[in-house]
């Protein structure tokens, strides 16, 4: 039996398959608000047959987008589109649904990728971007404004107020984004967190900001809600952030209720050297499941089926997230359920669409 489509559950949340569509930033969104290209692109994949699909990185206040073009929860407006959104999804699919709450930090208003993906001015629609300390991405960047007590705290509220909206329209489980070097990471990291408060210095007060986000979103969302946090498992520079704090981090959100970890890695400093090739990622993920009891889910160029497959049969994750390979292929969860055995969910319309020799690999 393939391990692959076994069920696993996140905290109070089952899933029928251990196949991830991870957040996937589409810069579509107008003012924060989602757009009919999230109808149509979550549409599609959420009637591919994964176990679970998370919305993208969703910005908890205007300064926390990455671009102007990104999507927003942070008030009536940006939960009402993105609500439509997903009553249509929900009507045709049983996928659950989850989404990614994040705050870009210092990595704030940059052009879209196909724009050129550098910071853009006030005066291109771009804002002053903040972070932990007034350390810019790249040298040429805007210094970014270091972040008060005060607007610290007003960050944790607007992580806060956007898991309330999340959870009054229906998403099934909320990720803390504390990865790819946008504002939780740069806490976390002392290349980026040159603080000397209670926010910075030793491991423990860099790894505050991330525990006390987690710790309010936990405390005002159902019990019958998943939540769990996204990391960066290392910067990929020496004196940075590593795979050994990931593991003490891991540890204290295992402790306060973390639901999952999602183990990716890197996105803090232009000076990372990464050795990229297919699964590099999920050592990490391996590392950090030795050491906690929670689920986690590993990322990292996992396209093939068979490799997905050996990820979670060998115990190196629980789950893995199959991202760029989806959008290429958004019926890649079909093809790995025929080649290992498997069945996967598929609407009424679709059921005449299986092969004769895999007539039973559909269910209703």
């Amino acid at each position: 039996m393939s391990k692959l489509f076994s069920p696993v559950r996140l905290g109070p949340l089952e899933l029928r398959n251990r196949i991830v569509i991870p957040p996937m930033c589409q810069y579509s969104a107008v003012d924060g608000k989602a757009t009919d290209w999230h109808t149509i692109h979550l549409g599609h994949l959420a009637l591919s047959g994964a176990g679970l699909l998370i919305v993208e990185a969703t910005a908890v206040e205007p300064e926390g987008r990455i671009s102007p073009d990104d999507l927003g929860l942070w008030n009536d407006d940006t939960a009402d589109s993105l609500d439509r959104a997903i009553k249509i999804v929900r009507k045709y699919s049983r996928i659950p649904l989850g989404i990614q709450l994040a705050h870009a930090g210092r990595k704030a208003s940059i052009s879209c990728p196909w724009a050129g993906d550098r910071q853009i001015s006030a005066e291109q629609g771009g804002w002053q971007p903040s972070a932990p300390s007034p350390i810019p991405f790249y040298q040429d960047d805007v210094t970014p404004k270091e972040l008060s007590r005060e607007r610290i705290e007003s960050v944790i509220d607007s992580f806060v107020k956007s898991a309330k909206l999340a959870e009054k329209i229906g998403f099934d489980l909320m990720e803390i984004h504390s990865a790819h070097g946008y504002l939780l990471h740069e806490f976390l990291s002392p290349l980026s967190n040159k603080r000397n408060d209670e926010y910075g210095g030793s491991l423990e007060n860099r790894m505050r900001m991330t525990l006390d986000v987690f710790k309010a979103v936990r405390g005002v969302v159902s019990k019958n809600k998943a939540v769990g946090v996204r990391i960066s498992a290392t910067d990929w520079v020496d004196g940075g952030w590593n795979g050994d704090d990931s593991v003490t981090l891991s540890k204290e959100l295992e402790k306060r209720g973390c639901d999952f970890i999602h183990v990716s890695s890197a996105g803090l400093s232009e000076e990372q050297k990464i050795a990229v090739s297919p699964g590099f990622q999920v050592p990490f993920a391996r590392k950090i499941k030795e050491h906690v009891g929670i689920p986690v889910i590993a990322v990292g160029l996992i396209a093939e089926l068979e490799h997905a497959e050996a990820i979670v049969a060998t115990n190196e994750a629980d789950l893995v997230e199959v991202g760029r390979g989806m959008l290429f292929d958004p019926r890649w969860p079909w093809r790995a359920a025929a080649a290992l055995g498997a069945r996967v969910p598929v609407p009424n319309q679709y059921l005449r669409s299986a092969p004769h020799k895999h007539k039973n690999l559909f269910e209703k």
